[in-house]
């Protein structure tokens, strides 16, 4: 997958701003495409470029003009093209885990600080999932949102995320558990 396509995915809902868009990837899209907003901006003026979105200034009165974006027939093409290609398998690839692997070789108080840590990134992102997921439905249950929502690619995409999140949690949970036990039964260095 390309940035191009993560790009045209959030432009979907209808015309956004550079600004927006970046908003829009730290609050949904970056739960499956990590982008930083110079990345977002230098997309967009290739989008623009191959015909795949339109823009259109906006004046304002008190603030710089801006440019709104939004997707063309022929942008939708290319959704469909991507869409229909299959999907290449995702590899877990973090650091954390090679530092885990080094575990019987490395202090374990720094290793269990730096999954403790991500234990607090991982809890934070599943707060944001159910705040979004919940704003998404609104009042309706989840089951009466994926029957009937408008648009449920986001809300499946940002379940995923918060699938994937509370997966790492766990993980870090149960191996935090297993360090600190683990350094409560093993004899101190020298004596092995």
């Amino acid at each position: 997958m390309a940035l191009r396509h993560a790009v045209l995915a959030a432009l979907l809902d209808g015309e956004l701003s550079g600004y927006q868009l970046a908003k829009a990837f730290d609050l949904g899209v970056a739960n499956f495409w990590h982008a930083r907003p110079q990345q977002l901006y230098a997309e967009l003026t290739r989008l623009e470029k191959d015909g795949l979105i339109a823009g259109r200034a906006v004046v304002q009165e008190t603030r710089p003009t801006k440019r709104l974006f939004h997707v063309t027939d022929a942008g939708l093409a290319e959704l469909e093209e991507f869409t229909a290609a299959s999907a290449k398998p995702s590899f877990i690839r973090d650091d954390l885990l090679v530092k885990v692997q080094a575990a019987d070789h490395v202090d374990p108080e720094t290793l269990i600080a730096r999954l403790a840590e991500r234990v607090a990134f991982a809890q934070a992102k599943i707060d944001l999932f159910g705040t979004l997921l919940r704003g998404m439905r609104g009042d309706r249950t989840e089951e009466e949102f994926l029957c009937h929502g408008r648009r449920i690619g986001p809300y499946l995409t940002c379940l995923r995320g918060l699938a994937f999140e509370q997966g790492n949690r766990d993980w870090c949970e149960r191996t935090l558990t297993v360090l600190r036990e683990r350094r409560e039964t093993r004899p101190p260095k020298g004596r092995g």
